[in-house]
């Protein structure tokens, strides 16, 4: 059965050796995979709101691209209940690190179906985004009624996230 790889096995930063190329011969990878998120934007897009709620991460980390969608549904579903429409929720990173496994088989047999560490590159399985410690992740503009409302949202979505995450209220100056 496949299944995903715990967020712990990815989540340390490291340099990418993932190199996409518009010509075929120069990639190291054939195919990225295709990306889970949606959409970016959400809420009320063309009204100015006075404060700035967002969540950053504590260390420098890397956030699949499934565990953005889950946490952007989970903010989007909070903030319409309680706020009604008046919000504005944007996903500021995009993932682009292609994350590579190289699969081990287990059980009878298994030593003599797969090559090892020999040739280990590994196959694209998914998409991260690598984030910097205090870099933006969401970030919610509401008005100072729904400052609380925006709060708990961004708390609720921290769980489905790796690493360990601070929410940041701001004022916006005109």
């Amino acid at each position: 059965m496949a299944t995903l790889r715990t967020g712990h096995c990815i989540s340390k930063v490291r340099r990418s050796y993932t190199r996409k190329s518009k010509y075929r011969k120069k990639n190291y990878i054939r195919a990225v995979p295709t990306n889970k998120i949606i959409r970016y934007d959400m809420g009320e897009l063309t009204k100015q709101f006075p404060y700035r709620i967002e969540i950053t991460p504590k260390l420098p980390i890397q956030i699949r691209h499934n565990a953005l969608e889950s946490c952007r549904q989970i903010i989007n579903r909070n903030l319409l209940r309680t706020c009604g429409s008046e919000y504005y929720l944007k996903l500021n990173v995009y993932p682009h690190h292609v994350i590579r496994e190289n699969k081990m088989l287990t059980g009878a047999g298994a030593d003599r179906m797969q090559t090892g560490m020999q040739r280990s590159f590994g196959s694209p399985t998914s998409i991260a985004a690598q984030l910097k410690r205090d870099q933006a992740v969401f970030t919610v503009k509401v008005d100072k009624a729904n400052i609380n409302n925006a709060k708990h949202a961004l708390k609720k979505a921290a769980p489905r996230m790796p690493g360990q995450f601070s929410i940041k209220v701001s004022e916006i100056k005109k």
